[in-house]
């Protein structure tokens, strides 16, 4: 079964391959996935990652790229959360018990489906519940880099997909 673009380019930039690039798109683009898999591995599974250990990361990383309607980054990502303590965490529809995790939660969603909404209250919310402020940091950095990574393989996919045409 051959594997759609979306998915190609997904696996790609997760570093999920090793290789040769099946598509000119994505030959011409190398350095393009180099520096993504960095940045990834940047904000995952950071030297300091605070008071959000890797697999929570994953667990929300498969949230934002569920709800960003990206299934194989969600597969890989979920992967990485299986098992763990945070694995439900990946649910889109899942609300955690604990009070600070909804927090996050609910300012990761948002942050995910609707940034230009977010507000000083947003922030406020999280400082109250007690996240201190460079975690904050963190989990807008890993927020961004789903955005990104999952509008980089869009736009990667729709040039394969013309290269097919």
């Amino acid at each position: 079964m051959n594997k759609s673009a979306l998915e190609t380019v997904s696996l790609w930039l997760a570093g999920d391959v090793e290789d040769t690039p099946p598509f000119d798109a994505l030959r011409a683009r190398q350095d393009v996935f180099t520096m993504t898999r960095q940045a990834q591995a940047a904000v995952l599974a950071p030297a300091d990652g605070g008071s959000w250990p890797h697999d929570f990361r994953a667990a929300l990383a498969t949230r934002i790229a569920t709800a960003n309607n990206n299934p194989y980054l969600a597969n890989i990502y979920g992967k990485a959360a299986a098992g763990s303590p945070y694995a439900a965490l990946a649910a889109v529809d899942y609300v955690p018990s604990d009070l600070v995790q909804q927090k996050v939660v609910t300012f990761m969603d948002k942050v995910a489906n609707n940034a230009k909404a977010i507000a000083a209250e947003d922030i406020s919310a999280l400082q109250q519940a007690g996240v201190a402020d460079a975690d904050i940091v963190r989990l807008c950095e890993l927020n961004a880099f789903l955005a990104y990574q999952i509008r980089v393989a869009a736009g990667l996919a729709s040039l394969i997909e013309g290269e097919q045409a």
